[in-house]
């Protein structure tokens, strides 16, 4: 009787590693980096604002939409006189889109632009009581609205901690690698991931005003930078932070940023 060689039953294959994902490069700086440049940030400007001049939730929402391709400076020009007139809904769905057009004329795509106004004001009175609504997923649905204009909103009007990812804030994440991103959408989630909740509330106006004022576009002026010492980009000219004093209050002017 031949011997009959038994197989061996099959191995059971090997659990698959856990492993996690990674959306995009990480940031530059580790937790308590992170923690200084925030802490330095809230020395300098204790209670920073946002620039858009605006009297209601109203008006921030108007101020907003208007903003897009504009500087805050340009807006406030043509809103002052908008505003003293049209401050709710139904006063500036009474104006009319060819008067509305005739205030903000001196802002880029103003055609475009007072047509969401018109259609904005109408929205919030049949679907919102006249009232701005409170939550990002309602505010987006405004015309004009989009997901930075109801981050800004809800920030300023409602004390909502976000992260408003404009054209200076994408900028500066990726310029110092604090938050790396290839859209504005990746650099907010970034954002809200390194920065300390504590000081959430106010860091987007921090970032938007380092970047307009010292982490500027065309050539940052890094000998007037406080987190000088910190900072981990390539285009970095100086390794010693500026004097850490808080600023004088916030100017709002007419002078082009």
């Amino acid at each position: 009787m031949k011997n009959v060689k038994l197989k061996s039953p099959p191995k059971a294959p090997k659990p698959a590693k856990a492993t996690t994902r990674r959306t995009g490069p990480r940031s530059a700086y580790r937790r308590a980096e992170v923690e200084e440049i925030f802490r330095r940030f809230s020395v300098q400007r204790p209670e920073p604002k946002g620039e858009l001049e605006h009297v209601n939730p109203f008006t921030l929402v108007v101020a907003v939409a208007l903003s897009a391709q504009a500087t805050d400076a340009g807006v406030n020009k043509a809103t002052r006189q908008l505003f003293a007139v049209a401050d709710t809904p139904e006063k500036m769905l009474a104006l009319g889109e060819e008067r509305v057009r005739d205030y903000i004329k001196t802002i880029g795509l103003y055609r475009n632009k007072a047509k969401n106004v018109i259609a904005l004001s109408e929205k919030l009175i049949t679907d919102f009581g006249g009232e701005v609504p409170r939550t990002r997923e309602e505010l987006v649905t405004l015309p004009g609205v989009g997901r930075k204009t109801a981050n800004v909103v809800l920030s300023m009007a409602f004390g909502q901690p976000t992260m408003a990812v404009d054209t200076h804030i994408f900028r500066i994440a990726n310029r110092i690698r604090l938050a790396p991103g290839k859209t504005p959408d990746e650099v907010e989630a970034h954002l809200l991931r390194v920065t300390p909740e504590h000081y959430l509330l106010h860091a987007h106006h921090w970032l938007i005003l380092h970047g307009r004022y010292v982490c500027k576009a065309r050539r940052p002026e890094c000998e007037r930078c406080v987190i000088a010492d910190l900072c981990k980009s390539p285009e970095k000219t100086c390794d010693i932070p500026a004097p850490l004093v808080e600023l004088p209050p916030q100017a709002i002017s007419l002078a082009a940023h």
